[in-house]
């Protein structure tokens, strides 16, 4: 195939632990209405191996790789339906090779579905679809200042676990890496989007997400996380829609090449304060990290659907506001309305939107499983719903008293004690 050399390179690329890209996405983010996604069985071949991988999981398999009877496959596929392969990327945690392909002018993308998938050499056949961020500005800054970690308790929670040894994966856009709140907190960064370093750091909506989750404790800088202990993957699969605004867009592609290193990373935490339909790809990728032990986090949408992508997944734990009545259900909630996080360049503003709500019961994961890493979703959800706040989980999340559930008692209204930190500004900007 014609990415082949490039693919190779890429992902050697990533496993050298530099911040760069795997594949070039940029072409996926043009016309979407005439791409679509195919996978095809990819089983490994036995390659020599490459040392210094950086990110646990790649110590295992670095060298996963298109295979020569994928790119047969392939390459009769796109004969037989006058397809152009776009972009491409061996997803090995499923075993297959994915690749973007462009459907010929004038033909129906649905009818060609149709087709393709009653072709035996294919193995998934789908839409190519578009996801975006759930967070929204709010103009009044430094409102109430941080409101929702007070309401959450996460003040409490901290005088037993910051987080420690816990690491999340926050799919989004880009993050600001060099944040004064951010410092030590980010473990690695990947981008799926573009090779534009300065934009992935000037991203706001991975920064507030990120903010909300890790920002440090008693640093005398700005806000406190939820879990400042923890270590962010910052994986950009989100593009920003206009500068200096929190709206971004993502696709199939680029959540299918984010979602797989976060898995082969092994993260405990997968946060996705995003939502879209529904999609086969990306499904079968959140249902192996479940499987492996991860627990993934979602945001529901504006309209309070729970049927798409990610939270009608089966064990992905779904998160709205408690002002948004529309969503019910098997949801948790948490602050999203007016909430004080991080924004690109060292500053600090006031947000709103589910995808913040999403980031807080992250954060609170991220806190029961630093005190038991034997949790998985379904328990960390059952925990954090009885001990909502009234008790039916129709408020918000209260994550000082699940955590004395877990420890069997403790006093929520203690005061957490942090080691004493260098002087520098603690005045929002």
């Amino acid at each position: 195939m014609r990415l082949c050399a490039a693919l190779l390179a890429a992902g050697l690329a990533a496993c050298s632990g530099v911040p760069a890209r795997v594949v070039d996405s940029a072409p996926t983010r043009q016309d979407p209405g005439r791409l679509i996604l195919l996978t095809v069985a990819n089983p490994p071949e036995i390659l020599a191996l490459r040392a210094g991988s950086t990110l646990r999981g790649y110590d295992i398999s670095p060298a996963y790789r298109q295979s020569g009877s994928a790119q047969a496959l392939l390459d009769g596929i796109e004969s037989d339906y006058g397809l152009r392969e776009v972009a491409a990327w061996p997803i090995a945690p499923l075993q297959v090779h994915c690749v973007v392909l462009q459907i010929p002018a004038g033909a129906s993308r649905q009818a060609l579905l149709e087709r393709l998938a009653r072709d035996a050499r294919v193995s998934l056949a789908q839409p190519l679809q578009s996801f975006a961020t759930l967070a929204g500005d709010y103009n009044d800054p430094y409102f109430g200042l941080q409101r929702g970690f007070a309401q959450i308790d996460a003040g409490g929670a901290q005088q037993w676990s910051r987080g420690e040894g816990v690491r999340v994966a926050v799919i989004d856009t880009g993050v600001d890496g060099g944040h004064p709140d951010l410092q030590g907190r980010i473990e690695a960064q990947r981008n799926f989007v573009d090779d534009d370093p300065r934009q992935f750091g000037a991203d706001r909506h991975g920064t507030e997400v990120a903010g909300i989750i890790a920002a440090d404790a008693n640093n005398r800088e700005g806000i406190v996380g939820v879990a400042p202990g923890v270590h962010i993957l910052a994986l950009k699969a989100c593009w920003q829609v206009q500068a200096r605004a929190d709206a971004a867009q993502c696709n199939s592609f680029t959540l299918a090449q984010a979602l797989t290193i976060a898995i082969e990373s092994g993260v405990r935490v997968i946060n996705l304060s995003l939502g879209g339909p529904p999609d086969p790809l990306l499904t079968q990728l959140v249902e192996y990290a479940l499987r492996r032990g991860a627990v993934v986090v979602g945001a529901v949408p504006p309209d309070g659907r729970t049927d798409g992508f990610p939270v009608g997944i089966a064990g992905v734990i779904a998160v709205d506001t408690p002002e948004h009545v529309a969503s019910g259900g098997a949801v948790l909630r948490a602050p999203g309305h007016e909430v004080l996080t991080l924004t690109p360049g060292g500053h600090y503003d006031f947000v709103s939107g589910s995808s913040l709500a999403a980031a807080h019961v992250s954060g609170a994961v991220a806190l029961l499983l630093a005190t038991d890493a034997r949790l998985d979703g379904t328990a960390a959800y059952g925990l954090l719903k009885r001990t909502s706040e009234g008790g039916s989980g129709a408020d918000s999340i209260n994550v000082c008293a699940a955590l004395a559930v877990l420890r069997s008692g403790g006093d929520c209204g203690a005061v957490p004690a942090f080691p004493s930190m260098p002087a520098g500004s603690s005045t929002p900007r």
